[in-house]
């Protein structure tokens, strides 16, 4: 089976020299690290704009396995799972639920999302979005996983000042039955969160962010942030209180933000990860035992692809997630809830096809090239 694929701007043969990374084992030492999953559509489903999202649960659940078995925590129904983009909140609720009893079974750590996409598009009252929130919070406490309480369309709109966010957040705090992650996710991500804790500018969001934490100790485990903005993470970093952490969505500059520096390191809970799944796990196994040479070695490897891989339109990384998925092996179509499998152009998906294999992240060069031909083919490019 031949490796090469003709590609819009020219044929690559594919290397078929996957770098041998580290065997699946035992979770990392030095940083905790959660990998956001896609999940994997059914193909045999009406899996198109505006209808309900449709798994397949048993190739969705075997993703989550392999993350596990590389020492993986699962980030669960966070936007990679296409919250928002194609995944209702009864699919979301039964995703949580799947894998939170998968993560039991297999001695693996999860967390999981908590929204109010359960709400209606467009306008909602302070109270009904708390209530909405208050309602996934207890459907993930009651399922066995970490809550994290992730950014709300319906808050972003109906929020008049920081106070709003504090009083919101600062009921489900009190609320919930152990610490929570926090969740920052910025407009790159999703447009209609920009301006999110109360104000554009995020040094004074980030005070409002700080406040709430101040007034809610022991309630919150961490902060997840993703705002692709390195020196601003480090500046938060270094002014969460002892105890909390700093759990970097930055999926530009995440080698250094784990890596850290001599007042402090992030942790991890990235998209990327999931794409990246064998090298980052060795990377982060060196780290344990102090070699930085070779974990910067290694996820230096890694990062040209994850920068185009979040590349402006950013919310549409999903799609060159389930890409690479597909070409490794992971799933047998590249077919997305909600049709999102058209969020990427040819182009982009060539390129990252390129990278993939520079990155030796194609564990059967034959296989990824057999798909990427029949994908190829089907957008025009001859093969």
């Amino acid at each position: 089976m031949t490796r090469t694929v003709n590609l819009p701007d020219g044929p690559l043969t594919l290397s078929g020299a996957g770098r041998e990374h580290v065997t699946p084992g035992a979770r990392f030492t030095s940083r905790v690290a959660y990998a956001a999953a896609h999940v994997v559509a059914d193909p045999r489903a009406e899996n198109v704009p505006g209808t309900p999202a449709a798994v397949d649960w048993d190739a969705t659940l075997a993703f989550r396995r392999h993350l596990w078995s590389y020492g993986f925590g699962v980030a669960e129904a966070m936007d990679t799972a296409q919250r928002g983009m194609g995944m209702d909140y009864p699919a979301a609720r039964e995703l949580v639920r799947r894998s939170a009893a998968a993560a039991r079974a297999e001695g693996g750590a999860i967390c999981a999302g908590v929204a109010t996409d359960q709400l209606p598009a467009g306008p909602a009252t302070l109270d009904e979005i708390r209530k909405a929130y208050a309602e996934q919070l207890a459907d993930v406490q009651d399922a066995g996983a970490r809550p994290v309480l992730m950014c709300s369309r319906h808050l972003a709109a109906a929020a008049r000042s920081a106070d709003d966010y504090l009083d919101v957040y600062g009921r489900l705090l009190a609320d919930a039955d152990g610490p929570v992650v926090l969740h920052w996710l910025g407009p790159a991500f999703d447009p209609a969160l920009a301006g999110y804790w109360g104000d554009a500018d995020p040094a004074r969001a980030a005070d409002t962010v700080l406040a709430l934490i101040g007034a809610h100790t022991g309630k919150v485990d961490g902060v997840k942030l993703s705002l692709l903005d390195e020196d601003f993470e480090v500046a938060l970093r270094r002014r969460l209180p002892a105890g909390v952490r700093l759990y970097t969505g930055d999926d530009f500059n995440y080698p250094a933000l784990i890596r850290g520096d001599g007042e402090g390191h992030s942790d991890a809970l990235l998209g990327v990860l999931a794409a990246i799944a064998p090298p980052a796990a060795a990377a982060l196994r060196v780290l344990d035992t102090g070699d930085l040479a070779t974990y910067d070695r290694i996820l230096a490897s890694t990062l040209p692809l994850a920068r185009h891989l979040f590349g402006a339109p950013t919310f549409y990384y999903k799609t060159g997630i389930v890409f690479l998925a597909w070409l490794a092996g992971h799933q047998e179509h590249f077919t997305m809830v909600g049709g999102l499998q058209s969020g990427r152009s040819p182009v982009h998906l060539g390129r990252l096809l390129r990278l993939a294999d520079a990155a030796g992240l194609l564990p059967d060069a034959e296989l990824a090239a057999y798909r990427a031909r029949a994908f190829m083919t089907t957008a025009g490019v001859a093969q």
